[in-house]
């Protein structure tokens, strides 16, 4: 399935930051966070950085930390497409984080989430009351566990998002998605990876459904063309980042 344009001209999409990945219904996953965007900020956990003082006129990303996980933007013009939601009343800081970019909610054309944990669906609903009208998706198989009050519309490998790729995933959770912006050359990869001292790992087996999926997933994220790699969780690697995911996949054999 191909997934058209639905109702917005331009591209950006968000991710912001949350609490860390949680287990399927309440524990959060321990990891950490940072400030990471195009020109790095040096704000707080709830104050997102910005990315660009020209959104209206530029292509870009931008960052939100939430304390424990990121969501972020990458946006073409004044239109967004929000990936990812924070845990429960994180609505407020993802409100800060687009006006940091002189957008609104009214620029936010699409919600799309990485996966099923409360960390990153947990405001899904207010997200959706803000922006009438924004479809919401996420991955077949993770799509029974998230509540919402519209129907979502499920997508997978060979799907497109406002002419962003949806890549499976699987692993973390067996519905994990990812999305690529070919265009820009940036990945965000949920919690597929994470990042660590400036780096990538993989998904934490802790927090993981199926690790023998999700170190497959990352050799199949090593394949694509990315300089840019977001993270659900840790600094993003801002160069040559596909290279540096291609060395993780070699080390997991």
């Amino acid at each position: 399935m191909i997934l058209k344009d639905m109702g917005k001209a331009g591209l950006a999409i968000m991710v912001l930051g949350s609490a860390a990945c949680a287990s399927d219904t309440s524990e959060p996953d321990e990891s950490t966070t940072s400030e990471g965007v195009n020109e790095p900020s040096t704000t707080s956990p709830v104050q997102p950085a910005s990315t660009s003082s020209e959104p209206t006129s530029t292509v870009g990303w931008h960052r939100a930390n939430l304390g424990f996980v990121s969501a972020y933007i990458i946006y073409r013009g004044g239109e967004a497409a929000l990936i990812d939601t924070g845990v429960p009343s994180s609505e407020g800081l993802i409100l800060n984080a687009l006006e940091e970019i002189g957008l609104g909610w009214g620029s936010v054309g699409h919600v799309i989430l990485t996966h099923r944990h409360d960390d990153h669906q947990g405001s899904l609903d207010s997200v959706l009351a803000n922006t009438p009208g924004a479809p919401w998706y996420a991955g077949t198989q993770d799509m029974e566990a998230i509540s919402a009050p519209s129907q979502g519309l499920a997508v997978g490998d060979g799907d497109k998002v406002f002419d962003l790729d949806i890549i499976d995933s699987p692993g973390h959770t067996l519905g994990h998605i990812s999305v690529l912006d070919s265009t820009a050359g940036v990945l965000v990869a949920g919690d597929a990876l994470f990042g660590e001292g400036g780096g990538v790992i993989g998904s934490l087996p802790q927090f993981t459904t199926d690790m023998e999926l999700a170190n497959a997933s990352v050799s199949k994220l090593a394949g694509f063309d990315y300089d840019v790699l977001l993270f659900g969780h840790g600094e993003p690697i801002l160069n040559e980042a596909s290279r540096a995911v291609g060395a993780l996949a070699e080390s997991l054999g």
